[in-house]
């Protein structure tokens, strides 16, 4: 059973997402204005914002507290966005590409498990999806 968090409990979570959020509008302005960083910089730039977002989903959803499969569904989310961060941070590094492909295997591994209905619970609200009783 989900449990909806009481505001108090999502302000870590919030704020985390919120400070993501400033990352990506310096990314794009890196992007538009590439001055505004040093050479070798765009990297650290990119990976920031992605590590932050796992972080921020995972302590999320900490505070709504999801059945086991819903946990085990997040963290495999967490664990792409942070693969993805890593090949980010380390583009040249020998594992980048191990980095990346796992990236793209948990990616696509999340959102087969999404079309399959796994796990089958109730829906995040807070997602804004709707729910209705299954008819026996």
């Amino acid at each position: 059973m989900y449990t909806r968090a009481d505001p108090d409990h999502r302000a870590v979570p919030v704020l985390l997402g919120a400070v993501t959020m400033v990352c990506v509008a310096l990314l794009l302005a890196c992007d538009v204005f590439p001055a505004l960083l040093p050479a070798g910089a765009h990297g650290y730039v990119e990976a920031l914002p992605l590590a932050l977002i796992a972080l921020a989903y995972l302590l999320y959803q900490s505070v709504h507290r999801p059945p086991p499969r819903e946990w085990l569904k997040a963290v495999l989310l967490a664990a792409a966005f942070l693969f993805w961060s890593a090949n980010q941070f380390w583009p040249y590094h020998h594992q980048a590409t191990i980095f990346n492909d796992l990236a793209i295997a948990l990616f696509v591994f999340d959102v087969f498990l999404v079309i399959i209905g796994w796990p089958a619970a109730s829906p995040d609200e807070s997602f804004a999806e709707t729910y209705s009783q299954p008819k026996n």
